[in-house]
């Protein structure tokens, strides 16, 4: 007897259950909760875009993390891989793993000398939540949860940030998290494709310009003048 294939609910419930077991107690800033909340972020944005399938949506904003290069050596194609053994199990149609695999690929920030177009309107609903995440008070938490996952310092004044002009330059930076900011964060508000994403994206885009002159105020010590001011 054959078995009856499984609906858009299922599959993506079946998705998201695998995706969480396999990210819970992640410490680098890519856990189940990043993945959670580009995900709710990708299905508000997707009603905004008519032309995005939610079904593509959702998988693909579930799955664009499930073998990112940053963790397999700079694989590229892992995420692909592995988003396709994992949809082809649950029989989803070719058409839709072909979509959900060329998302995975093209949504990396790949360097800020280096384009990053999304060639589905899905692509562009799951980047920008992906971004979206990388920026505001959770952006700047992740930022320094990874820094510190891979044991970089918080600052060096002496390593400037690089504008990288390859995706293999940007997978080799090594340098401090603060440089994160200028290499990539403080950039991604003008990369955002959807309307929606660009009004949230003000606010966090400025928590970003006050965290940075703040962290810079206190690690030269300029809020110190305090101590010789009359109570």
């Amino acid at each position: 007897m054959s078995v009856p294939p499984l609906s858009a609910e299922q599959i993506i419930t079946q998705t998201a259950d695998f995706v969480r077991d396999k990210f819970l107690g992640e410490g680098s800033g890519h856990d189940w909760e990043h993945i959670r909340r580009v995900w709710h972020t990708s299905r508000a944005l997707a009603t905004t875009v008519p032309a995005a399938d939610q079904l593509v949506t959702e998988l693909a904003a579930l799955l664009h993390d499930v073998a990112d290069w940053k963790f397999h050596a700079g694989d590229e194609e892992a995420g692909p891989r592995a988003a396709r053994a994992w949809l082809t199990g649950l029989h989803v149609g070719e058409a839709v793993i072909e979509r959900v695999e060329t998302i995975i690929r093209e949504i990396s920030f790949k360097g800020l000398g280096v384009p990053t177009p999304m060639s589905t309107p899905e692509g562009e609903v799951v980047q920008d939540a992906d971004r979206l995440d990388a920026i505001g008070a959770i952006g700047v938490a992740r930022a320094f949860a990874y820094g510190g996952h891979k044991g970089r310092p918080l600052h060096d004044p002496s390593v400037a940030p690089i504008v990288h002009d390859s995706f293999e330059s940007y997978k080799k930076n090594t340098a401090p998290t603060l440089n994160h900011f200028y290499e990539k964060l403080l950039h991604l508000r003008e990369r955002l494709h959807t309307p929606a994403a660009q009004r949230i994206a003000q606010e966090r885009h400025q928590f970003l310009e006050t965290f940075l002159a703040q962290f810079l105020r206190e690690w030269e010590g300029e809020d110190l003048v305090a101590l010789n001011t009359p109570a």
